[in-house]
């Protein structure tokens, strides 16, 4: 099929695609706005075109062994961003498929304190044969990392189910002054990333949304309800808090770092995943709306199929509608360009709300309607085919 953008663009684009697949290195910077474990498989299909491509990742988890990590040292969420690494990290490179095993691994989620500590020690003293199969110089600094974590934790922790990848980025945080780029740096080289990963903000903040039968809900393993019973309600309003004892608003500024990345976005995804928790989340702090617009790149979201329990009376335009209004929240001024382009699979994808192509079209929105959807990744988008779509649309 052909769409029309500033020029016509064949879908995918084949001769750009081979290009790209021959120099990825030189690939274009694609930033997706993301969070969750839902771009996963989209990243690494991406590797193969792009080592540029942008993860600004959301650092609200609440729930799980996130839970307890930020409740004990009083930090954003690690977890995500972990995810994110492992999945751009080059698997060729020696040593890296161990430590994806390494940082995969979780502690049993039953037993006693004490065992569960042992093994951990295990690991410092580069026992344990997770450890044992990565090379130097990689097992020394992952060691030194179990040891700071050893150092910093705090009486009566909790073990139980604790992901170790996300217990050596905590010793990173602990031991660069609480600041998660450098750590983040180190594991990049160490793994040879392929692609950059930044969180949002780099502040202890919680996810707080209002449901429509007015519960306040505080804590993004409640909006979620993953870990819960599902929302009662439909979500009408999120914003950001201090702690998840306070629902007062709160109004976070992102770094020049993070505005200098969208600068420098050769196109920027609004991707599939949880809209609000995940999505929506990202563009709350000051300044990412001013940033977006003042980037003339093309803005593509691309909505999730299948069913979103936090978006699931919205159509795909009352979604895009929602995206617009945050950004100008955050910044973008009225009547910028904040949104251009929305991919679709009306054939083959279900989208609960409905798509409403002319809500679409009445907001100036460009409708690239394509296969996205396949019969082995349903419900769900492909990730082969969104990144060669999105990689046609650079």
């Amino acid at each position: 099929m052909r769409i029309r953008i500033t020029r016509d663009v064949a879908i995918p684009d084949l001769l750009k695609l081979e290009r790209y697949r021959r120099t990825p290195e030189l690939g274009p910077r694609i930033l997706f706005f993301s969070g969750g474990t839902a771009l996963r498989k989209t990243s690494r299909a991406l590797v193969r075109y792009t080592h540029n491509s942008i993860h600004l990742i959301t650092p609200f988890d609440s729930g799980g062994s996130s839970a307890i990590i930020r409740k004990a040292f009083a930090m954003p969420a690690v977890g995500d961003i972990r995810n994110r690494l492992m999945a751009l990290a080059d698997q060729s490179v020696q040593g890296n498929p161990a430590i994806f095993d390494l940082f995969a691994h979780r502690l049993p989620k039953v037993g006693e304190q004490a065992g569960l500590r042992q093994e951990l020690e295990e690991m410092a003293a580069g026992r344990h044969p997770l450890v044992r199969r990565i090379p130097d110089p990689m097992r020394k600094i992952i060691r030194n990392h179990f040891h700071q974590f050893l150092l910093a934790m705090p009486e009566g922790f909790n073990l139980r189910g604790a992901s170790i990848g996300n217990l050596v980025l905590t010793a990173g945080y602990l031991g660069n002054r609480r600041q998660l780029d450098p750590v983040i740096y180190i594991f990049s080289k160490l793994v040879h990333v392929c692609g950059v990963v930044r969180p949002t903000l780099n502040k202890d903040l919680h996810l707080a949304a209002r449901l429509r039968n007015g519960t306040v809900l505080v804590g993004q393993h409640l909006v979620t309800g993953k870990e819960t019973d599902p929302i009662p309600s439909p979500i009408e309003e999120v914003w950001l808090t201090q702690s998840l004892e306070d629902a007062t608003p709160v109004t976070p500024h992102i770094r020049s770092k993070i505005r200098d990345r969208i600068a420098e976005a050769d196109l920027i995804c609004y991707p599939p995943g949880s809209f609000f928790s995940s999505v929506v989340a990202n563009l709350l702090p000051s300044g990412v709306g001013r940033a977006v617009a003042a980037n003339a790149c093309p803005k593509v979201f691309v909505p999730s199929t299948g069913l979103d329990p936090e978006a699931r009376d919205l159509s795909v335009a009352a979604r895009a509608g929602l995206l617009r209004r945050h950004l100008a929240g955050s910044g973008a001024p009225t009547g910028s360009d904040v949104l251009s382009h929305v991919l679709v699979d009306t054939r083959n994808g279900e989208y609960p709300g409905g798509v409403n192509k002319k809500g679409l079209k009445d907001q100036g929105l460009d409708v690239v309607d394509c296969p996205l959807v396949t019969a082995h990744s349903a419900p769900n988008i492909d990730e082969k085919l969104l990144s060669k779509v999105l990689l046609s649309l650079t």
